[in-house]
């Protein structure tokens, strides 16, 4: 694992450091949009007051923090897997390329003693999952895992209720940033409450400061940061594009990690682009947020 030299120079000043996931970078956007949204990131965090850290494998190199060229070859190469922390060790092996999700990202931002991890949406409970038993390793590695992610839910496309039930199971403290509501990812309000709302970074930071003193900071802490309603997809048409997406998928026989990416990209062609500018919006907001937490953190 390589720590960039400013990433390092930050955590060992104590300076506040942000993680940024990279399966947004190669499997959420479409080129060359990717790059510049992955730029804007990194801006929205340093804009906060926070060194960004984007996380990702680099010819077989677990790397927290990426350089100009090692960004580029994320964004635009066609040979970048799609990685959670079980797909570590052999990407490794075969000096291979990959984008870390939310897992991996997590799993590697907290060996490295980061504390915040910025991101769209969690994975979790996939609908129908009675029968497929499909859930993202995204929870798995939250509750062994001492960070907070800031997010804006998990994505609607997911069974957000069971994704509830399961944080609740294995110790993953949710907290609703400026809201009493669950986000619904491309809406502000899934349907579904917030155990614990916060309203300013100095609060959430409060909160993971309490968890260590408790020593209940074995698991993560999830914020969740919805669109405000003037940004938010139009909540017709979100349910609309999402009966449809799912049909697609089981039309087409796409299952495991190939859901997400199909479906992301059907309902940027069924909304005309609709879903994508928004989720370019909730990321950016999510990313500045997690900077903001992370300088309150560091604040004495």
């Amino acid at each position: 694992m390589r720590i960039a030299p400013e990433v390092a120079e930050a955590l060992a000043g104590g300076r506040p450091v942000v993680a940024l996931e990279s399966t947004l970078i190669s499997h959420g956007l479409p080129r060359p949009r990717n790059l510049q949204v992955a730029r804007e990131l990194e801006a929205a965090v340093r804009e906060g007051g926070a060194v960004p850290a984007t996380v990702a494998v680099v010819g077989g190199e677990a790397r927290i923090g990426l350089d100009g060229l090692a960004l580029e070859a994320i964004a635009g190469g066609d040979d970048v897997a799609k990685c959670a922390p079980r797909d570590l060790a052999p990407l490794a092996a075969r000096r291979a390329n990959g984008a870390t999700t939310v897992a991996a990202t997590a799993h590697l931002a907290a060996r490295a003693g980061i504390r915040l991890v910025a991101t769209g949406g969690l994975g979790g409970v996939h609908r129908g999952a009675r029968e497929s038993w499909d859930e993202s390793a995204d929870l798995e590695t939250l509750a062994r895992t001492s960070i907070a992610v800031v997010c804006s839910g998990v994505k609607s496309i997911l069974d957000v209720g069971a994704t509830l039930e399961r944080l609740e199971s294995l110790n993953v403290t949710v907290l609703g940033y400026g809201t009493d509501r669950f986000p619904g990812f491309y809406v502000g309000d899934s349907g579904y409450p917030v155990p614990w709302r916060v309203d300013t970074p100095a609060e959430a930071a409060a909160v993971l400061a309490a968890r260590t003193e408790l020593g209940t900071d074995g698991s993560a802490l999830v914020v969740a940061n919805p669109l405000p309603p003037r940004e938010q997809l139009e909540p017709g048409l979100h349910e609309r594009a999402v009966a449809a997406g799912l049909a697609a998928v089981k039309a087409a026989g796409v299952t495991g990690k190939d859901v997400t990416p199909f479906l992301l990209d059907f309902l940027h062609r069924e909304t005309a682009g609709a879903t994508l500018e928004a989720n370019v919006r909730l990321v950016i907001r999510n990313a500045g947020l997690a900077a903001r937490i992370a300088v309150a953190v560091a604040s004495p």
